[in-house]
């Protein structure tokens, strides 16, 4: 069987103490394994009726595999071993996640930033082939991304019908124009899981599989965990788990997630997906916030703070106060965590299955695309920062003061969101400023990469308790990439999300600062100067 174990101290536990016996008592656990719509409560009971087949993944994805492994095979009898994948939000984190633990090389583009797509179209397009996920089929993101890879393949001679590969809900419109197009395979996946607990699926399979993961043995494996979840006994862990995640009293609605010697790489990035847009709704919710072991939330011990360490199950952690711990191997640990984010729903009195709020950004965007109005007048700029703020920005004149100004913004129960709209891969220094504005605020801090964060913390963002402050840094491009038959590139895209973003933040009433570079290099080195000595 799969080795799972959990451990808990202080509010977590007391929460598994006081939650478990009436969740076991009320056949939680059997329930949800019999896809029981009911509860979650009235309101949420035509979501959920279809969406809980991620409880049968591991046995439904089984007729999968035999269909990914002959295409990879394929695929490398002619000489095609470098896997894209195109995809936002759940249809990249897992594959992400699963192919980095199992050390195959698959690349994610998550992203519109112009730098980063061209990166990705200029190596080695002969021996590629991609993957284009999208559970409604109609992912501006990913469409734009088709488009240009669909360009370069044929640009560079390649018939480009024979190196995309599709994943998609039977019915979608990517489905129906795909298979018009006659492209070299079709991947339909249940339409009856939700986008973020599609791990199991086609979604996380299809990619990872092609990219070199024994998918067969993760199947396996998620299969074995699934006994020990079915069970409505107080030694479910999985239970237990959404108890400290959902249950504490008063709630410590800020679960900070932390590796420590788990072996699975970036899978606190995939939780916090997971748990930020299944939770972060009416006004309720709970953000996850991804750190390190020595960062400030996990050191200061604040009161609406929860740790959740990610341990070996073989290992004994010694846990602080207020601290979790949860060991299992990768398919375990995302089978777990599903479970226990829809357990924690319940004790929330919220929909686990729903993202009412993620749409409206989207709209702003396209808003900004159609309307292309000029940009909004910065309030100032410094060296190689352009600002731009609201009201709250006062007087500030510098970059220094107009970030002090939104720190300002800060009450006692807050967070901060750090939102990058640039490479990843080429800055990913610019993470570092998380720990530092942690440690420079006292409360809780968030870092995502956009846009790909939109399809996941920012559910939270709109929908979850309206206490976050945000810092947007966005960054001018060297060089742009057409999106062919669309009448916008990439770098007008990205621009059109960030605005849009935040203007339904500022809508919500939430202070956001834009921090624009008009250098790369020199604006990160900027940036990450001030933070540094604020931190000091």
């Amino acid at each position: 069987m799969s080795a799972l174990t959990f451990d808990a101290t202080g509010a977590a536990r007391e929460a598994v103490e006081s939650r478990v016996p009436e969740l076991a008592a009320d056949h939680v656990a059997s329930r949800i394994f019999a896809k029981d719509h009911t509860l979650w409560g009235k309101d949420a009971e035509e979501e959920s009726a279809k969406r809980l087949g991620w409880i049968e993944a591991a046995t439904v994805s089984q007729p999968l595999v035999a269909d990914i492994l002959a295409l990879r095979d394929e695929f490398r009898a002619e000489g095609v071993d470098r896997i894209v994948l195109c995809g936002m939000g759940g249809s990249s984190l897992a594959p992400e996640v699963i192919a980095a633990t199992a050390g195959v090389p698959l690349v994610v583009l998550d992203s519109t930033d112009p730098e980063q797509v061209s990166a990705a179209l200029s190596e080695r397009i002969e021996a590629t082939a991609i993957v284009v996920s999208s559970k409604s089929g109609s992912t501006v993101e990913t469409d734009s991304q088709r488009r240009a890879f669909e360009a370069a393949f044929t640009a560079a001679g390649i018939d480009a019908k024979r190196r995309i590969v599709v994943v998609t809900d039977p019915g979608s419109p990517l489905e129906a124009a795909s298979r018009e197009a006659g492209y070299r395979a079709v991947f339909n996946a249940d339409p009856n899981v939700g986008g973020r607990y599609s791990a199991l699926t086609a979604f996380g399979l299809v990619p990872s599989g092609l990219a070199g993961v024994d998918i067969q043995a993760l199947l396996d494996e998620a299969e074995e965990a699934a006994e020990l979840l079915r069970e409505d006994s107080e030694d479910n862990i999985g239970l237990q788990l959404g108890a400290a995640l959902g249950g504490t009293t008063p709630l410590r609605d800020k679960i900070v997630i932390v590796e420590d010697g788990s072996g699975i790489n970036g899978f606190a990035d995939w939780a916090e997906q997971l748990i930020a847009e299944s939770t972060g709704k009416i006004g309720k919710g709970i953000l996850p916030v991804v750190a390190s072991i020595s960062s400030p939330e996990v050191t200061e011990d604040a009161d609406d703070v929860l740790v959740v360490r990610l341990v070996s199950a073989e290992s004994e952690p010694v846990l602080g106060p207020n601290q979790a711990a949860v060991g299992g191997n990768l398919a375990t640990q995302m089978l777990v965590w599903e479970f226990a984010t829809a357990v924690a729903g319940r004790l929330l009195g919220i929909n686990p299955f729903d993202q009412p709020d993620v749409e409206a950004a989207k709209a702003a965007a396209r808003g900004l695309l159609d309307a292309r109005p000029e940009p909004t007048p910065a309030n100032f700029t410094e060296a190689a920062i352009e600002v731009r703020g609201g009201d709250w920005l006062g007087g500030a004149s510098t970059v220094e003061e107009a970030v002090k100004a939104l720190l300002a913004q800060l009450g006692p129960t807050g967070y901060l969101s750090v939102q990058a709209y640039l490479d990843r891969l080429a800055y990913p220094q610019l993470e570092g400023v998380r720990d530092l504005l942690a440690k420079a605020t006292g409360r809780p801090t968030t870092f995502g990469w956009g846009p790909r964060f939109l399809h996941s913390t920012g559910q939270y963002h709109k929908g979850g308790p309206a206490v976050g402050v945000f810092l947007q840094v966005t960054a001018a491009a060297s060089n742009d990439v057409e999106i062919p038959g669309r009448p916008f590139t990439f770098a007008q895209l990205i621009e059109a999300q960030a605005a849009g973003d935040a203007q339904v933040l500022a809508e919500h009433g939430r202070p956001v600062l834009r921090l624009h570079l008009t250098d790369r290099d020199a604006g990160v080195q900027q940036l990450t100067d001030l933070v540094s000595a604020l931190a000091r």
